[in-house]
């Protein structure tokens, strides 16, 4: 029970989350509320029109969303359906009655209200603990808002969220029940167990053919083979183009000299430092107390600098590098605060530097090892290079040539080889495709896409044996294809598979046959109660794992215990059937914690379903007029 609150728990919370906020940081309850006289409203809630213009956007960012899941598989038609534009309106409906309701009752949110909602966001924090500015700035500018624009829909999404703490905040859920249902969750049986094994009447059936002739009838589509297409394909992408492609020993020199920068290394340095630790707005008093730690360890290195490492280990509280002996590894410019940077490439290798201040402190710096600025040769890179020059001469021919596909495929239909001759490409052939993609074949073969299979399987490629238009399977590869040979769907002969049929009905008349004597047991026991056969006992309940299957731990724990012992049987798919005896029942030990807690779920589920009552019944009240134009009619949102 906990389980299916927990699950609605989701539901509702996905509901509000997906359903109704969302739309206020898209759109904010202005956009809800007001009417567009510009365009037609489909339908009008309270009122207030839902525009055309609305529907396609949301439509649209559904499609997104669906685009996002599915990937390649994913087919724009399926929201082209009355049904789902209809599920699209019912959601666009509900966030109307909501938005209305809350303009109607004024809720609005103080600007000190806003303020604190907005500094206590997470990440926004600089490490002095201070609201970091511009990082709240540039966040919102990569989401193409203003914080004037962000502030605003944040007040409208809080006003709403008052509204919905209202409806949450009335919900009520008497204790009595909720402990009754912990108790139910904490009741432990004692139950035996006596089995009844399918193979132990195997010997007991007797097969006839008319046994097997109806099993046969009755399991047709078992013995089916499926509609299978032998075909023609040809693929058109940059790996098909490259193998047309040449590249010259100038091309690739040209390109060498045009790019030398690209095969460059700049100079590294390798350096280790003891970092005596300061803060940026340490007091004076901090400041002279680190600086002098840090005075009195370069004074020891200046006597002897072979201690470097080991007062690197003992004294700098920089973690990371002081259990290497300070070691910071190689680095290049830009990648170190500036005054580290500059003291190290002043240094001669060996040296150690005068006390450097940062951000972070003090830091005593040697340089160990110098890495000069390189350029790699023509020979080292003459096959990277080879390989880019390619890439980039297949993908022109390609953004050249995708037209040309695709006219050819579609103008010259009854054969392959015009474009194969036009594009140098090669015809290849599969056997045995099926309407579904094959699970064994990789997704990313052209033919075993979703949108291919459709298309071959089309009645213009079946009937007419017409190529397929050019369906672009991924990114820069598009395929085309051809029926060369169709097997309708059929069945295997009976005799062909009656060694198998034989197989299954044995298993199925043995199952029958432990089940009868099963419940034949069953029925002996409530007249007289034995003990005789079962296993020994074992403490089961809904809060313990337990290795007996779940329907027969189900009727184990539904099973009336007014009178013990009490006796169950069920069926054991793949074994036969089993007995259970439930000799005793107990309270189980009440957990003070958990039932807290499962209070709290019940609860929370109490107050979301009233959410979704109340916007039910918003909905409800706010007369809600539709028209079905959107729903019927092509919208071109869906083809994009």
């Amino acid at each position: 029970m906990f389980e299916y609150i927990r699950t609605h728990q989701r539901i509702m919370q996905l509901l509000l989350l997906l359903i109704i906020f969302p739309s206020f940081a898209f759109f904010g309850i202005e956009s809800f509320t007001r009417s567009s006289g510009a365009d037609a409203a489909i339908a009008t809630v309270a009122g207030h029109s839902i525009s055309q213009q609305e529907f396609d956007a949301a439509q649209r960012e559904q499609l997104d969303r669906l685009r996002q899941m599915y990937g390649q598989q994913f087919d724009s038609k399926m929201l082209s359906t009355p049904e789902a534009k209809q599920a699209i309106l019912d959601e666009l409906i509900s966030r109307k009655a909501i938005a209305v309701e809350v303009v109607k009752n004024h809720l609005s949110v103080s600007d000190q209200g806003l303020q604190q909602n907005i500094l206590a966001t997470a990440g926004l924090s600089k490490p002095d603990g201070s609201f970091d500015t511009d990082r709240y700035k540039s966040l919102l500018a990569a989401q193409g808002m203003t914080p004037a624009m962000y502030e605003q829909r944040l007040r409208q999404d809080l006003a709403l969220q008052q509204l919905v703490n209202a409806v949450q905040g009335s919900a009520f859920t008497p204790k009595a029940v909720a402990e009754r249902i912990s108790a139910i969750y904490e009741q432990e049986r004692e139950v035996q167990k006596l089995d009844f094994k399918a193979a132990d009447y195997v010997s007991q059936v007797k097969v006839t053919d008319a046994m097997l002739k109806a099993y046969y009838e009755k399991n047709a589509q078992q013995f089916e083979i499926p509609e299978l297409i032998k075909a023609e394909y040809v693929v058109f992408n940059d790996d098909a183009l490259s193998a047309q492609v040449s590249v010259s020993d100038s091309d690739i020199q040209s390109h060498y000299e045009q790019n030398k920068k690209s095969y460059a290394t700049e100079e590294q340095r390798r350096a280790s430092h003891i970092l005596i630790s300061a803060k940026k707005d340490a007091s004076d008093v901090e400041l002279k107390a680190a600086k002098t730690k840090a005075e009195g360890l370069l004074a020891q290195l200046r006597k002897n600098p072979e201690l470097f490492a080991k007062l690197a280990k003992e004294n700098s509280q920089d973690s990371g590098s002081a259990e290497r002996g300070g070691d910071v590894d190689f680095f290049a410019k830009g990648a170190m605060v500036k005054p580290f940077e500059d003291a190290t490439y002043q240094l001669k290798q060996g040296e150690i530097s005068e006390l450097v201040q940062s951000d972070y402190g003090f830091h005593i710096i040697q340089l160990t090892a110098i890495k000069p600025a390189a350029i790699k040769s023509l020979d080292e890179v003459k096959s990277q290079i080879a390989a880019d020059i390619k890439k980039q001469k297949a993908a022109k021919l390609y953004a050249e040539s995708a037209e040309i596909f695709t006219n050819t495929v579609y103008e010259q239909s009854d054969s392959l080889k015009a474009v194969a001759d036009k594009l140098k490409l090669k015809i290849e052939t599969v056997a045995s495709l099926s309407r579904q993609p094959n699970a064994a074949i990789p997704a990313s073969v052209p033919v075993n896409n979703p949108k291919f299979l459709k298309a071959i399987f089309s009645e213009d490629s079946l009937k007419k044996k017409h190529n397929t238009e050019a369906i672009e399977v991924a990114p820069r590869t598009m395929v085309a294809g051809r029926v060369v040979e169709y097997k309708a769907a059929s069945k295997r002969p009976l005799d062909e598979v009656k060694a198998q049929i034989e197989v299954k009905v044995i298993q199925i008349e043995a199952a029958a046959l432990a089940k009868k004597a099963g419940e034949l047991k069953l029925a002996s026991l409530k007249a007289a109660d034995s003990a005789a056969g079962f296993s020994e006992s074992k403490i089961v309940s809904r809060l313990k794992e337990s290795d007996i299957a779940g329907d027969a731990f189900a009727s184990i724990m539904k099973v009336d215990v007014q009178k013990l012992p009490a006796f169950v049987g069920v069926d054991v798919p793949g074994t036969g059937y089993a007995l259970y005896r439930i000799v005793k029942v107990s309270a189980g030990v009440p957990d003070p914690a958990r039932r807290s807690s499962e209070l709290q779920q019940i609860a929370n589920a109490t107050a979301q379903q009233d959410i979704y009552s109340y916007v039910e019944a918003l909905k409800q009240k706010a007369k809600v007029t539709m028209s079905k134009v959107a729903l019927v009619a092509p919208n071109s949102s869906a083809e994009q």
